[in-house]
């Protein structure tokens, strides 16, 4: 089968297509016959320094596609059935490929009314922006949420969780951005080339960051007491809980993980027509190294996509 693979670490030059052994499903884990892939920031940081490992790994996370076969004790999939979910992260899947394994409880089974392609845009972002909004922040009806980069592929999913949860949202985008979140319900937005967010707009009760850098003080700074800012921006942030405790506020760096019950959410979400997500970009398995170009202009807008099927 075609995989992308890297010999060392760097630019997007460094992925190239491999031909390597179709693998077959363990105990517990299905294969995966994948029709679309997502591309995502963290697939840059592997790619350029290998992550928090530091280690040469397969990359891709998000996987739509259909099950190929099942491996022994397998229950709640079947070949044929067509799934999206988020294999094994935050450990190495490697979604880049015509065929992949997972285990079988880290995918759920694709809404009827997405592509792969949609549904390929899904898992990674959308877990984070559940995970951080629900599970973090518990983010609950008439709260008023800050997203950074809420155009971005997780940021313009997290408006969107975010108001089907009955919060104000506010974003921070380029104006040029702005009517596409309107679209996506963005009660308010600010254009942080023009304005300083923390006095823009009033108080907040949780910020979604997922630039980091000065953007975690500042954030907490936006916060009214009890307010939670969740990181999504590296281990870094971590000490910014140090500095909320004695503002009476909360800050949580956190990592997405694979999430089962996570999934059947954002899939209900989208099988309602409350989560859509933005496909900025869709390439094929051999232009993989141009999709990480795109993606480490940090310019789109929604999702960068591989398609594997013609």
């Amino acid at each position: 089968m075609r995989a992308i693979a890297q010999d060392g670490f760097g630019g997007p030059e460094v992925l190239k297509v491999v031909e390597v052994e179709r693998p077959e499903p363990g105990p517990a884990e299905v294969l995966v016959r994948v029709h679309a892939a997502g591309v995502n920031p963290t697939d840059s940081w592997h790619r350029s320094s290998g992550g928090l490992a530091g280690a040469v790994v397969r990359l891709g996370w998000d996987v739509s596609g259909v099950v190929e076969a099942v491996g022994p004790g397998v229950t709640t999939v079947a070949p044929g059935d067509e799934v999206f979910g988020l294999p094994r992260h935050p450990l190495p899947a490697g979604t880049y490929a015509d065929y992949v394994t997972s285990p079988a409880r880290h995918l759920v089974r694709k809404p009827a009314g997405l592509t792969h392609v949609q549904a390929a845009a899904l898992p990674l972002a959308g877990l984070t922006a559940w995970q951080a909004l629900v599970d973090v922040a518990d983010v609950r009806p008439g709260q008023r949420v800050l997203i950074h980069a809420a155009a971005g592929g997780v940021g313009h999913l997290a408006v969107q969780i975010a108001k089907a949860r009955g919060a104000h949202v506010t974003g921070t985008a380029r104006t040029a951005k702005h009517d596409f979140l309107r679209g996506l319900g963005a009660d308010e937005l600010v254009d942080y080339t023009e304005a300083d967010f923390e006095t823009a707009v009033d108080p907040v009760d949780v910020v979604v960051d997922t630039i980091g850098g000065d953007y975690g003080p500042r954030s907490l700074r936006a916060l009214r007491r009890g307010g939670t800012l969740v990181s999504l921006a590296s281990p870094a942030e971590a000490h910014l809980a140090e500095e909320a405790r004695p503002l009476g506020l909360r800050a949580a760096f956190m990592i997405v993980e694979a999430d089962q019950a996570g999934l059947r959410e954002i899939a209900a979400l989208a099988e309602a027509g409350l989560l859509r997500p933005e496909i900025d970009t869709v390439l094929p398995l051999e232009l993989a190294a141009k999709a990480h170009e795109l993606g480490d202009s940090r310019r789109t807008t929604g999702k960068i996509i591989l398609s594997l099927t013609a």
